[in-house]
């Protein structure tokens, strides 16, 4: 035989109100919660809480509810439904800035997001084509988020160091304001031959090639200068050699060096093929 339970309510001196139940209806203490297609389980039902009380509007239990939402949440995480081998692949299509963001997701999320096995390729589509890297990059261990990072940083930068002007070689021209005689000299105006290579070399001094008919074997020395504002910004930054006009700095979107001023031109050459270079090619194998 079933025992029934009577439980009285008293609302605003309304007449009372008798509710049987029986107790194998209480025993779970969820017969009057919410089905499983509520998902809300805010519609205003009565919820019973774990000792068998009555808690109005379902806002009561608000430890429970939130355990609840952190749980359906999760069940919706694709990293969770869909597994860390397949957000690889679907990572793998997506933009750098893209999965860069997917890193902010959680701890979990950025453990995908910066495989190596994603950023790998991202490194490749951002290094292609590219003249010089920064060497940086080359460290044994850096991992390949840390690399595409550090490059694109780099790659904004504007101020040369003596150490990269010793690590390029460098092409050389005469520019239309230089004086005819010179011009005529130089393969870049005659068609005669290759453009001429210029060399900074560690200890301050530049050479040329032997057979260069403008550098005539005189002594050539270089320094870098770079001037600062109060706040840190750089107010002057150039090259000189000898006592030739300043050359100024410019950097191209390939990320190679131009250091010009108004009689003459050196660029760098891209170095992908140079043994233990900067280039793409020597970072990648």
């Amino acid at each position: 035989m079933t025992e029934s339970i009577t439980c009285e309510f008293d609302h605003k001196n309304s007449p009372p109100k008798k509710t049987t139940r029986s107790t194998e209806e209480l025993d779970d203490g969820f017969s009057g919660l919410p089905s499983s297609e509520d998902e809300d389980g805010l519609s205003g039902l009565t919820s019973y809480g774990d000792k068998g009380g009555i808690l109005e509007d379902g806002f009561a239990d608000k430890g429970k509810k939130k355990r609840r939402i952190c749980e359906t949440g999760r069940l919706r995480d694709p990293l969770v439904v869909l597994g860390s081998d397949i957000m690889l692949v679907i990572l793998s299509c997506l933009d750098a800035r893209s999965v860069a963001l997917c890193l902010l997701v959680s701890c979990e999320w950025r453990a995908v997001a910066s495989s190596d096995r994603i950023w790998s390729s991202k490194c490749e589509e951002l290094w292609q084509g590219k003249a010089h890297l920064p060497r940086i990059v080359k460290v044994n261990g850096l991992s390949k988020l840390a690399a595409y990072s550090l490059s694109v940083k780099d790659g904004k930068r504007k101020r040369i160091t003596k150490e990269e002007l010793c690590d390029h070689v460098w092409e050389f021209h005469f520019t239309q304001a230089a004086p005819e005689y010179w011009r005529m000299l130089d393969p870049y105006w005659n068609g005669t031959g290759p453009p001429l290579r210029r060399y900074f070399l560690p200890d301050g001094s530049q050479t040329a090639e032997p057979d260069d008919r403008i550098w005539g074997g005189h002594e050539c020395c270089y320094s870098v200068v770079t001037s600062l504002l109060a706040d840190g910004k750089i107010r002057q930054h150039y090259v000189r050699i000898n006592r030739w006009p300043p050359m100024y700095v410019t950097r191209k979107e390939d990320w190679s060096w131009e250091i010009s001023n108004n009689l003459c031109t050196y660029r760098s050459i891209p170095d992908a093929d140079k043994k233990d270079g900067t280039g793409p090619l020597s970072l990648l194998y």
